[in-house]
């Protein structure tokens, strides 16, 4: 697996000098399966620059097919889909895997970000491609461009989410963004998860003193990130989800304390940078 970031930042989008290097667009991951499949996780503001980029493929002829897994529909992680330039020409093919309790529910959620009081797309329907949308239950396993993944729901403030353990070939990603732990730290089910993963993507939104005062919003200092990687003996944790109020300085910091942290017992720190890419 080829993995790709486009998007790495939390809650809102952050341009601007002070955001540059590791860039201010929101959640969005792509997959490259060693047969040339494409997984999407997530549909932040990165995904339009993913869509920029599927141009030059068979995508911008209509005949490009690739799986989307949607951890929850938070505006920070649906608001690239009508700027997502594939999904705009006839014979391009999309699945999309998410929450929702049924694929009626999901697709009404999706649906509702169109209304044109918010986007002059008005309704999924103008979309040229083919658009499936299904409803995933926590644990249970599905595939997904010839990947296997099962999906987890975690609590996320007053909402949910899912995280996601992609696997192929033996080797192990976990995508878990969004996580909110409780002050007893992350629970055994979640450890269970991402047990032994050869990475693990974990929430990294907040410094340990944002976090004292912020729990209830539903997201992770880097400590829990490390905390829970540590108890799960993954190999690489990539830091992500920065909140928009970090610079590039600040999260630099970060990343210098997450490898004090880590480094001593064995575990490996990746920033998340869009553009960067990191093979699984």
């Amino acid at each position: 697996m080829k993995i790709r970031f486009w998007g790495v930042r939390g809650s809102i989008p952050a341009p601007g000098p002070e955001t540059n290097r590791y860039g201010g667009n929101t959640a969005c991951v792509s997959i490259t399966t060693a047969t040339g499949g494409l997984v999407i996780i997530d549909m932040g503001t990165g995904l339009m620059h993913l869509g920029n980029s599927l141009l030059a493929s068979e995508f911008a002829r209509g005949q490009g097919r690739a799986s989307i897994l949607l951890s929850h529909t938070h505006w920070d992680h649906i608001q690239g889909l009508g700027f997502f330039p594939p999904v705009f020409i006839n014979g391009n093919q999309f699945t999309l895997w998410g929450p929702g309790g049924s694929d009626g529910v999901l697709e009404s959620i999706l649906e509702g970000q169109m209304d044109p009081n918010f986007s002059p797309l008005q309704t999924l329907k103008n979309f040229s491609a083919n658009f499936e949308v299904r409803a995933v239950r926590s644990g249970a396993s599905f595939d997904a461009e010839g990947l296997t993944v099962t999906a987890r729901e975690h609590d996320h403030g007053a909402a949910k989410a899912l995280s996601f353990r992609i696997e192929e070939h033996g080797k192990t990603f976990v995508y878990a963004s969004d996580v909110g732990y409780p002050e007893s730290g992350p629970p055994a089910e979640a450890i269970a998860h991402y047990a032994n993963a050869d990475v693990l993507l974990h929430d990294t939104t907040y410094r340990p003193e944002e976090q004292a005062t912020r729990r209830n919003r539903g997201f992770s200092s880097y400590e829990e990130a490390i905390t829970a990687a540590l108890a799960a003996n993954v190999k690489r944790l990539v830091t992500f989800h920065y909140d928009q109020d970090y610079t590039d300085d600040d999260v630099d910091a970060i990343i210098v304390k997450c490898r004090e942290l880590a480094t001593p017992h064995g575990l490996e720190i990746v920033p998340a940078r869009e553009g960067d890419e990191l093979v699984v």
